[in-house]
């Protein structure tokens, strides 16, 4: 096991293993006990009570965090022609069609969003095996397929994340970052979870949210009460 440092040492001895925190003492903690000399990302893993093979368990969504995520998103607009003003003006990072499609089969992927029509989605079908494994592929179910193209970059810009339970039934996400204030991370993690609450499976059964977790980039862990949310 590698020796922690002095830093890591201090950081580690704030924290109260035996405690449950509440949202707003962990939000508090995460910043004390961060000392990277960079802007470091909030995150959040949620521990569910779901079986995430069974289709009636699986949970997804997306959240609008209040605060938004702190983040320069590039967005990437795969529209035809009469769209694309309306996804300039909206904020797009980059925009066109066929040209993209052609970066992206030789392997471009510079991009944290992509929004895309319906009638574009049968072009990207093949692009599925580069874009599926980064998690770009576009979906109606999180608006990243959608008409109104100039509302869904729009959102994302503003702080939009989508989330889906891993294979070990964990949510992970980034939900601000350690610059942020203590009340703008305990809204964005409040958020977050009050979405997760909602989004509840009526097959699950037993404890829903298990454990959760707020960590910073290089900090330790703090668990939160899942019954404080």
């Amino acid at each position: 096991m590698a020796k922690l440092t002095k830093k890591q040492k201090e950081a580690h001895a704030k924290i109260d293993k035996s405690k449950l925190y509440s949202v707003d003492e962990a939000s508090v903690l995460i910043k004390e006990i961060t000392n990277a000399k960079f802007d470091a990302s909030v995150d959040i893993a949620v521990r569910l009570g779901v079986d995430p093979r069974k289709a009636n368990q699986m949970v997804r969504g997306v959240v609008t965090l209040p605060h938004g995520t702190g983040k320069d998103v590039k967005v990437l607009a795969l529209v035809t022609p009469d769209k694309e003003a309306e996804a300039k003006e909206a904020g797009a990072d980059f925009v066109g069609l066929d040209e993209y499609l052609d970066k992206i089969k030789n392997g471009w992927t510079d991009v944290d969003v992509i929004i895309t029509m319906p009638s574009v989605m049968g072009k990207l079908g093949p692009l599925g095996r580069i874009l599926g494994p980064r998690g770009l592929m576009p979906n109606p179910k999180t608006g990243t397929v959608t008409m109104d193209v100039a509302k869904a970059v729009t959102e994302v810009k503003a702080g939009k994340i989508d989330f889906k339970v891993d294979k070990t039934g964990i949510v992970h996400a980034a939900i601000g970052k350690v610059s942020f204030s203590a009340d703008k991370i305990a809204g964005n993690t409040r958020e977050l979870l009050d979405t997760l609450v909602k989004l509840k499976p009526a097959a699950a059964k037993g404890i829903y949210m298990k454990t959760v977790y707020l960590s910073s980039t290089m900090s330790p862990s703090v668990q939160l009460d899942p019954k404080s949310v």
